[in-house]
């Protein structure tokens, strides 16, 4: 089933944001388990298990205080974990697929890794690294990237690849971390557009 999170991704995809009013968004929470918080230009969105009540009596808003790290640990409960703040950016493919599947990388620690967080995840690479696609956050399109150096251009071009991978004019998502500053860069410089930031919550519940 669709998630309505994905309506709120994708439509700030398109330039069609929530109401800029410091209100938050109460949805139901992810498949698998999954909780996140969702922040865009004054506005929140949280989807979780807990009730709006519950959520709104913490006093987050859309300025902020949705990815705090007080209310991200209360989502998550004591032994619960919460990822890491990422930027959301977002590019529109271009359906030009260049580089091969790869099988033989099952073992890898970024494909395990992305398998995490991701279903139907097809790895492809070639010597520059490899590239990840799957259904990552509310089921969007979502890639990752790891060059096999360091190497900014191999990175740059490997993420150039996944656009490429990604149908003609179909929604392309990545979440960077705003401190590693050489992807984000790489990320810019390919047309991607920052739309908002995420944290993913695993909760004990």
């Amino acid at each position: 089933m669709r998630h309505p999170l994905l309506d709120f991704l994708t439509d700030a995809a398109e330039g069609r944001f929530p109401p800029v009013d410091g209100g938050v968004t109460v949805l139901p929470p992810l498949a698998g388990g999954w909780e996140c918080s969702v922040a865009f230009t004054g506005h929140a969105v949280v989807a979780t298990a807990r009730t709006a009540d519950e959520v709104m009596a913490q006093g987050p808003d859309g300025y902020g205080t949705s990815m705090s790290p007080d209310f991200l640990r209360w989502l998550a409960g004591p032994t619960g974990s919460t990822g890491v703040i990422d930027v959301m950016l977002v590019a529109r493919g271009t359906g030009k697929p260049a580089l091969p599947v790869r099988t033989d990388l099952d073992d890898h620690p970024r494909v395990t890794y992305a398998r995490q967080y991701r279903s139907d995840v097809v790895v492809y690479g070639d010597e520059r690294g490899l590239i990840t696609i799957g259904a990552g956050l509310a089921g969007r399109r979502e890639l990752s990237v790891e060059a096999s150096s360091h190497n900014l251009g191999h990175g740059t071009a490997l993420i150039a690849e996944a656009v490429n991978l990604t149908p003609a004019g179909e929604l392309l998502f990545a979440a960077v971390s705003p401190g590693n500053a050489r992807s984000l860069r790489a990320f810019l410089s390919l047309s991607f557009t920052p739309i908002g930031s995420e944290c993913l919550i695993r909760p004990e519940r």
